[in-house]
């Protein structure tokens, strides 16, 4: 990069929470932040998240375990963290965690000099002072973009509302009768909320591998190789 290119990127005004920018605005700025820097443009304005407290950090945590434990037997699809994702000229998010299946095995998403560009098919989010946000501007963004699956996980109060696109609107879907809810976008994808909230690894991924074992979780690999040839 020129000396002229760096000062360029020096002078870019700051980020503020509540600006109102356009997508590459926001995105040329955020690049031209300090190091450690958290921003996400939501409807076309800026949030600065606030600190994060250990529950919150546990519970991406795990969540993020159990897509890995999803993604491992599930060749085709890939999962990523807090990754900036470019949904639009209104939206830049950093979901907490998200899976996706990429463009070449049939997805809706691809990765642009390292940035994911498009839309995943399934976002989580993980909130507890963010909660109005998350089921508000950011839901709205999420389904404007045509993401498939927004799953939300609220914290104090505990609840999971796993949301799938119908249409153009989200739908919560409801759990089975043992309590399990299971995405519609990723077979085999089973998420027991309660072992979550108690804090019962064991039984949570008992459940996924109990999804991971259903012909449609084998039908769906299957198919994803396919796309992939």
């Amino acid at each position: 990069m020129s000396t002229g290119d760096r000062q360029g990127r020096w002078t870019l005004p700051p980020l503020a929470a509540g600006q109102r920018l356009d997508q590459p605005a926001f995105h040329a700025r955020y690049e031209a932040m300090p190091p450690g820097t958290r921003a996400e443009l939501i409807g076309g304005v800026v949030y600065m998240p606030s600190p994060l407290r250990d529950d919150h950090g546990w519970t991406s945590h795990v969540v993020s375990g159990w897509l890995f434990h999803y993604e491992r037997f599930t060749p085709g699809v890939r999962g990523a963290d807090n990754a900036t994702t470019k949904l639009g000229r209104s939206g830049e998010p950093q979901p907490d965690s998200l899976l996706r299946i990429p463009e070449g095995a049939g997805g809706r998403s691809r990765v642009v000099v390292g940035f994911i560009v498009g839309t995943p098919e399934l976002v989580v989010e993980v909130a507890r002072s963010s909660r109005d946000v998350d089921l508000g501007p950011k839901r709205l963004d999420y389904e404007r973009a045509g993401v498939l699956e927004h799953l939300f996980i609220g914290l104090d109060p505990n609840e999971v509302r796993w949301l799938a696109l119908r249409g153009d609107r989200f739908e919560e879907l409801p759990p089975g009768p043992d309590g399990l809810v299971r995405s519609e976008v990723f077979p085999g994808l089973w998420l027991d909320p309660a072992a979550l909230f108690a804090g019962d690894l064991n039984a949570l991924i008992d459940a996924l591998e109990r999804g991971l074992a259903t012909p449609d979780h084998a039908a769906f690999v299957a198919r994803l190789a396919g796309a992939g040839r």
